[in-house]
Order: C-alpha cells, then sequence, then structure tokens
C-alpha cells in the first residue's frame, strides 16, 4: 500500500486500484473548512489522473464522516458581506459538480454522523456505503441557514417530497431509513464494516475501467434529457463501447467459453 502525505486536512492511500481520500479533521468531526476542501478537491482530481486507480473513496478520520460546514468559517463570513459568502459557497460547489465529473466511481464511506455539508458531501458522491448505526441529515434550518449548494443533488436522489422534508425540518435519519429513500446505497453491519468496505471497493475496482466511465458519463448527461435524445445518446455511447478493446476482449471471452 502507498500512501502519499498532502496537506494536514486530506490523506490518501492506495491499493489495489482503490484510492481512499480520508478527512483528517476528527477533531472537528472533519467539518469542511476552505483548507480541506481545497484539499479534497486536489486529492480528488490527482486520483482521478492517476492511470492505476480505478475507484475513489471518501470517508472521514475517527467516528464520524463529516458533521458539515465549519461554522467559524461561516460565521467569519458573515463579517465580510455577500461576495465572501459567494466565494466561499462556489468553492464548495465546485467540489461537488468535480465528484461528478471525476471518471472514476467516488464512493461515500460513512460511519457516525453525516450532516448538513457532510450529507451533501455523501450526496454528491455516485455511491454510499453507510453502517448500521450511521446518521444523516441537513439541520441547517435550525441555524436559520439553508442546505442550498445540495439541493439539486438531494432532488435528483430522494425524490421532491423526501428532499423537501429533509430540508424543512432538519431532522436526522438513520442507515436504514437513508437507504429506504435512496440517500445510501448499502446498509452495512458495524460489526466487520471496513472489511466489508474493502470487499465492495476491490470487487468494483476490478470492473473494466473504459466501461464503467462511460457509464458513469453516460448516466449523467442523459439527466433533464428528454426520452428521445437520452435513447439517441445512449446508442452513440453503446456504439463507441462496442469498439473498445475491453468490449472487443470481453466479447471474445464470452463467445470462447460458450465454445468449449
Amino acid at each position: 500500500m502507498s500512501r502519499s502525505a498532502r496537506a494536514q486536512s486530506v490523506s490518501r492511500e492506495s491499493a489495489a486500484g482503490v484510492a481512499m481520500l480520508t478527512l483528517q479533521r476528527s477533531h472537528k468531526r472533519n467539518a469542511l473548512s476552505a483548507a480541506l476542501v481545497g484539499e479534497l478537491r486536489a486529492a480528488l482530481a490527482e486520483a482521478d489522473a492517476d492511470g492505476s486507480i480505478r475507484v475513489i473513496a471518501i470517508q472521514g478520520a475517527g467516528t464520524d464522516f463529516c458533521a458539515g460546514a465549519d461554522l467559524e468559517e461561516i460565521a467569519a463570513t458573515q463579517t465580510r458581506g455577500l461576495e465572501a459568502g459567494l466565494t466561499d459557497a462556489r468553492h464548495l460547489g465546485a467540489l461537488f459538480r468535480e465528484i461528478r465529473q471525476a471518471s472514476r466511481p467516488v464512493v461515500a464511506i460513512v460511519r457516525g454522523r453525516a450532516l448538513g455539508g457532510g450529507c451533501g458531501l455523501a450526496t454528491a458522491c455516485d455511491l454510499v456505503l453507510a453502517s448500521e448505526t450511521a446518521t444523516f441529515g441537513y439541520p441547517e434550518v435550525h441555524l436559520g441557514f439553508v442546505p442550498a449548494l445540495v439541493m439539486a443533488l438531494l432532488r435528483r436522489k430522494v425524490g421532491e417530497s423526501a428532499a423537501f422534508e429533509l430540508a424543512v425540518r432538519g431532522h436526522r435519519i438513520d442507515a436504514a431509513e437513508a437507504a429506504s429513500i435512496g440517500l445510501v446505497t448499502r446498509v452495512l453491519p458495524d460489526e466487520g464494516f471496513g472489511p466489508a468496505v474493502d470487499r465492495y471497493l476491490r470487487d468494483l475496482a476490478r470492473r473494466p475501467p473504459g466501461a464503467v466511465a462511460l457509464t458513469k458519463r453516460l448516466f449523467y448527461d442523459i439527466e433533464g434529457a428528454d426520452f428521445a435524445d437520452a435513447i439517441a445518446r445512449g446508442a452513440e455511447v453503446n456504439a463507441a463501447a462496442r469498439l473498445s478493446d475491453e468490449c472487443r476482449d470481453g466479447v471474445r471471452r464470452f463467445l470462447r467459453k460458450r465454445g468449449d
């Protein structure tokens, strides 16, 4: 296993095609400071550009995934006016976009609390693996704040009614409920959580990377398209995929095996 020592807020470990990015602010429950967001954006770009990496995972150090925005930094922007807040918000919004734009699947590994911006970070990921005792929520409304950056993602993932309730009630939900509404991909037992996550990520990393990249791109490219346009885009990807070396090899192996 290789380890790249980044700046203090984010670390990276890589093994078996999986890059694990770890938020390293456990003393603040991995709250999203501007420095952490910047380091995470850089680590994500670095991992996505690494030809040996097939899957990118994000987890939090300590007992929690991420408790949300760093409220001390939020308070500081309140004294500097609208432009300061807008700059800070756009910085986090860029991270959410870049997760979607990455060619590799990005997986959130959630233990403990994923709240506010931390829940937004998990929601921005392509897949979410949660421990059975993990909790999720957008409590911003209790502070007179709004979970604004995640709204576009949240509506798409869980639907209008569930998204609206999460935003206006600000209540917490457990992993089972989060999975039932589509916020979480899989809930795994606390006992053996680490090894189960490792098996899932390594299995995903064994998938042909070109096919996975095309799948992810198509999945998000057809968002908002009408049915005919989505089918047309799918036909283009189908035609391109069948000419790839991965697909040629896969079809050849299948036909040879069937003929045995």
